[in-house]
């Protein structure tokens, strides 16, 4: 896996962007509206730790996003779902978008995440980018067998573990200098760890809730490249029998920090 093509920082022209963005905001077309209602409800229903973002925030995300994925080099991307985390400490949270073909960007849900905790040993600062869930790094499900401090790192037995391969990332110890880890979109611990969703908690991996774990899963929400293979005839065990893929199934996981000094007010405190 490459290096993450790009960090992203607010600065004044973002800020400009956004006022544009909000300015010129264009009425979803009638395929978008559909395809983002209806998940989005769906995500309302089946996922928990919810974060209520405005609407004007929403947007703000959704310039950010945009930005990103154009220095990458994937604003001309197919529709296709994607997530979005802010690994600011005073958001942490997931965030689901779908792309139209168009460039629409629409919001679907977010909920409480992790990211790196940096000051220990061996934890990295999670690191910003656009990192592509591909079938180079197969993804595998969680054993639920606890480690020697009595933790489900990976969540209970099934859930699934997405695996973004080998990415350079900050040390959070030491001299700081940058070196490699295993990116990972995973479940946690549902009694101990789940609770302090909502702050920086995790070696650098992405940690999110087992019900947001189970929506992407059985979504395909970033199973682009899962569901091209499968089509070719390839056996994929990590698939679930029973999974209901949409038709625009992504394949992007994007990391950004909004560089926020205060917690918004929609953002809620995590549990100690």
């Amino acid at each position: 896996m490459a290096e993450a093509k790009y960090v992203h920082r607010v600065s004044v022209a973002a800020w400009l962007q956004l006022i544009l963005a909000l300015l010129l905001f264009v009425p979803l077309s009638g395929e978008a509206l559909t395809e983002a209602t209806q998940l989005a409800s769906v995500f309302q229903q089946q996922v928990d730790r919810k974060v209520q973002v405005p609407v004007a925030e929403q947007h703000r995300y959704a310039t950010l996003l945009q930005g990103v994925l154009a220095e990458a080099g994937f604003e001309h991307a197919a529709a296709q779902y994607m997530v979005l985390v802010d690994r600011n400490a005073l958001v942490q949270a997931a965030m689901i978008f779908w792309k139209s073909d168009s460039g629409e960007l629409t919001f679907i849900g977010a909920s409480q995440a992790s990211s790196g905790q940096p000051g220990r040993f061996e934890h990295f600062e999670t690191p910003l980018g656009v990192f592509q869930h591909s079938l180079d790094n197969p993804d595998f499900r969680a054993e639920g067998t606890r480690n020697e401090f009595g933790v489900l790192g990976y969540g209970r037995k099934g859930l699934r573990v997405y695996d973004f391969g080998w990415v350079k990332a900050p040390k959070g110890w030491g001299d700081g200098r940058q070196s490699v880890m295993r990116l990972q979109l995973h479940s946690t611990d549902p009694e101990l760890l789940e609770p302090r969703l909502g702050s920086t908690q995790s070696k650098g991996c992405i940690r999110i809730s087992a019900s947001l774990n189970k929506f992407i899963d059985h979504y395909g929400i970033l199973d682009a490249q899962y569901e091209t293979a499968l089509a070719a005839g390839q056996a994929l065990w990590v698939l679930s029998p029973d999974r209901e893929p949409t038709p625009w199934s992504g394949q992007f996981l994007v990391v950004i920090d909004t560089r926020r000094d205060r917690r918004p007010e929609w953002s809620p405190k995590p549990r100690s």
